[in-house]
This record gives structure tokens, C-alpha cells and sequence, in this order.
């Protein structure tokens, strides 16, 4: 027998946006370490744009800047989801969380330490 048809409509490019920026203020909201992350992001643009970084450079940073916020997105995913599916402790989900709070962790270093070097060499540079 076949599955009956259903007549949902594909969301269109507005719908799809629209919940994408509902899904920033969701992961944002109450999230004092996204805050922290996007004020260590406007100084390290401040510092990119003093330093006069290169295209390549910018690009980097960028990209690791995106990557933190994407990792701090995905853990308060995660977070909201474990509040959903448990209210009490569970352990299973705690491990679940750290675990998510590590590639925030990982990620956060790595960025800073692709960052250090960045700077570094471009102080250097000018000191030359």
C-alpha cells in the first residue's frame, strides 16, 4: 500500500533564514560565554585591521572565528536538546555535554594559538 501523499510545500529561502536567525537568538540568549566569544572575535578584528593583515591572514582568522561560534552554536544545541529529553541528572547526558564543552574548548584554543601566530609575525614584521 502506498504512503499517502502529503502536501507540505518546501519552506522557501526567507522561511529557511528566518528560522536560522531565530536559531541564533535561541543559542545566544542567556549564553554569557557566546558574549565572551564575540567580544574576543571584535578584538581580534580591531587587532587584524591594525596590524594591517593580509587577505590569507583575514581569511584564517575568520575562519577560526566562525568555527568557535559554530562550536559554542552546537553545544547550546546540544544543551537546550538534554533539557528536553531529561530534567534530572543523567550522567550519560552530562558525559554528552562535557564532551560538547571540549570542542568548544578545542576549538577556542586553536583558534587562539593560529591567532597568536598571526599577530606575532605581524608585530614582528613591523618591528623589521
Amino acid at each position: 500500500m502506498p504512503s499517502p501523499k502529503h502536501n507540505i510545500r518546501p519552506r522557501t529561502w526567507y522561511q529557511k533564514f528566518r528560522d536560522a536567525f531565530r536559531g541564533v537568538r535561541s543559542g545566544t540568549r542567556g549564553q554569557s560565554s557566546f558574549q565572551v566569544h564575540l567580544i574576543v572575535a571584535a578584538a581580534t578584528i580591531a587587532a587584524a585591521a591594525y596590524l594591517r593583515c593580509t587577505l590569507v591572514e583575514w581569511s584564517i582568522l575568520l575562519l577560526c572565528i566562525g568555527g568557535v561560534l559554530t562550536a559554542e552554536m552546537f553545544n547550546s544545541a546540544l544543551e537546550h536538546f538534554a533539557k528536553v529529553i531529561d530534567k534530572e541528572h543523567n550522567p550519560h547526558l552530562g558525559e554528552a555535554l562535557d564532551t560538547a564543552s571540549a570542542a568548544v574548548l578545542f576549538a577556542s584554543l586553536g583558534a587562539a594559538l593560529v591567532g597568536a601566530i598571526i599577530f606575532a609575525s605581524r608585530v614582528i614584521e613591523t618591528w623589521h
